[in-house]
């Protein structure tokens, strides 16, 4: 059989592999042990549910969201979860599975997915992986390091210092660590806090605790890695237009609803972007256009931040357009059938 031939089924590909790789090793490619996983990433606003979805469809999978809002009850609009009946049929895990006033962690995420990545790999379907949080796609993938328990009260003390004067954890990382100050946006004070939580409590800097602590990486998968690169102009134009969406059908009552329901508003999803917007609107410190505009502009920075997250991933294949264009979906397409080429069907 000439390796210029027409092209077999799967079906003879196994059939014939075994009694002819022998002699031939090198007309036929590596049979994978390992299981497949696809992993769908980019930034908000560039189609990578859409894309997720068409992949579902075609290759008999089922996704996993990789949005740290969506895992969230009740946050919908902001949150641009796909409803029900957008999802075609497809089963779509890790959505609405947390109460908005838990603190689900990107280590809480990594355990829940692997969980649910075991069952779809289970029932012989292709687990697809989508979202644009960067820190639980590598918590999933690399595992992360199991550093000092929480210290609430001191958690509590810098939350509170940073709320009295904004800035000063930054300049606090930065005196005892400069290299983590380089790396954790000035921003997220979340990060800011566990950073020199660890600090603290480690009495070293949080490099060195990284260096001499094993990660739990996941095992067991080979993951086909996209990433969705669409024009920035392009990009920015549909956050922009989403965002207007996004107040159009109704955030702001949303968000009213969530707080009449009893929901903090020191709840983790209202620091998200158009939610901490909108309580700022409600409480009169800006209009109603001031929080469009707001949400507009912290957005693409977000964007921005999330393309610089992932292009720090060398296994990434970047495809240049929205997940929802046909040229996209059909680079996706024919690279997703040739990476599941590597896999033996269940039966064999």
């Amino acid at each position: 059989m000439s390796s210029s031939s027409h092209s077999i089924s799967r079906s003879q590909y196994n059939g014939w592999r075994g009694y002819l790789c022998f002699t031939h090793p090198q007309k036929f490619p590596k049979i994978s042990t390992l299981n497949p996983l696809v992993l769908v990433a980019g930034p908000t606003g560039s189609g990578k549910s859409a894309l997720a979805l068409h992949l579902a469809r075609k290759f008999d999978g089922e996704v996993i969201n990789c949005d740290s809002v969506q895992i969230y009850r009740d946050f919908n609009i902001g949150a641009a979860k796909l409803r029900p009946e957008e999802r075609g049929g497809v089963p779509h895990h890790l959505i609405d599975i947390a109460d908005p006033r838990e603190n689900f962690t990107a280590g809480d995420f990594a355990r829940a997915a692997r969980a649910v990545l075991g069952e779809i790999t289970a029932r012989g379907r292709l687990p697809i992986l989508a979202g644009g949080t960067g820190f639980y796609v590598r918590a999933l993938i690399d595992g992360l390091f199991e550093g000092p328990v929480r210290n609430e009260p001191m958690r509590e003390r810098l939350a509170a210092r940073e709320q009295r004067r904004p800035g000063s954890l930054p300049r606090i990382l930065a005196r005892l660590d400069p290299g983590a100050a380089k790396r954790i946006h000035r921003n997220d004070t979340n990060k800011l806090i566990r950073a020199l939580e660890v600090i603290v409590t480690a009495k070293r800097p949080l490099s060195e605790v990284h260096a001499t602590i094993q990660r739990d990486a996941l095992h067991g998968y080979e993951i086909l890695r996209f990433g969705l690169d669409p024009p920035r102009a392009d990009l920015y134009s549909r956050i922009d237009a989403r965002v207007e969406e996004m107040f159009a059908a109704g955030l702001v009552e949303e968000v009213e609803g969530l707080l009449a329901a009893g929901c903090p508003r020191n709840a983790k999803p209202f620091e998200s972007l158009g939610y901490a917007q909108t309580l700022r609107l409600l409480d009169g410190e800006i209009t109603r256009e001031q929080a469009i505009a707001e949400t507009k502009m912290m957005t693409r920075r977000y964007a921005k931040r999330q393309w610089t997250w992932f292009r720090r991933d060398s296994h990434m294949i970047w495809l240049g357009g929205f997940g929802g264009g046909e040229r996209t979906i059909a680079e996706a397409e024919q690279k997703t059938a040739h990476f599941q080429e590597q896999f033996q069907e269940s039966s064999v």
